[in-house]
């Protein structure tokens, strides 16, 4: 098995490419070892020294360390990686589910739905690309609350995106909207 590694926009992000599907719908984030329990493969890669976050997409793992350094670190995020799946078990233990708990008054369904297809057609893939994704968390007042994962959380770059990418594309198909926040 080969596994390929990309950088991401986060310096403390890499991106595992496995070539093989790692979750076959949505993402899933873990931010402490306590939420890695529902994933055996999270679990392996907290056990890591210096690991402080794991993310999944469709076909990729991004992990973000903490303090380790990446020639150090990288190795054993790899073989974590390879046993996982040469070992045939699964990604997620049961129907583990993220937390989706979106707000927005009913009166906004059309604008919502609108922000949810702009978010899905042209800025997920982007994003995904770079080893994250951004998810939509709630719609008030004129402004867009979005969850940011993966690469994303924390990257030095995100503010940029939310700000002059993310929120200008809105800005320009929806009136209502007047700014983009980090949920």
């Amino acid at each position: 098995m080969f596994i390929q590694t990309e950088a991401t926009p986060n310096p403390s992000t890499l991106k595992f490419v496995p070539g093989r599907t790692v979750l076959a719908e949505g993402t899933r984030e873990f931010r402490t070892a306590t939420d890695a329990t529902q994933s055996p493969l999270a679990e392996a890669l907290f056990s890591i020294p210096g690991v402080s976050s794991v993310f999944f997409g469709s076909d990729f793992v991004t992990v973000t360390k903490d303090g380790a350094e990446w020639p150090h670190l990288k190795p054993a995020v790899l073989g974590a990686i390879m046993e996982h799946f040469t070992s045939g078990a699964p990604i997620l233990k049961g129907e583990a589910e993220e937390d989706a708990d979106e707000f927005f008054d009913a009166g906004d369904s059309q604008t919502v739905a609108t922000i949810k297809e702009l978010l899905e057609t042209r800025v997920r893939p982007a994003v995904a690309n770079d080893g994250g994704d951004i998810t939509f968390k709630g719609f008030k007042d004129g402004i867009v609350y979005l969850n940011m994962k993966g690469a994303c959380a924390g990257c030095p770059s995100s503010t940029a995106t939310l700000r002059h990418g993310i929120q200008n594309l809105l800005r320009h198909f929806i009136p209502e909207v007047q700014e983009v926040r980090a949920a």
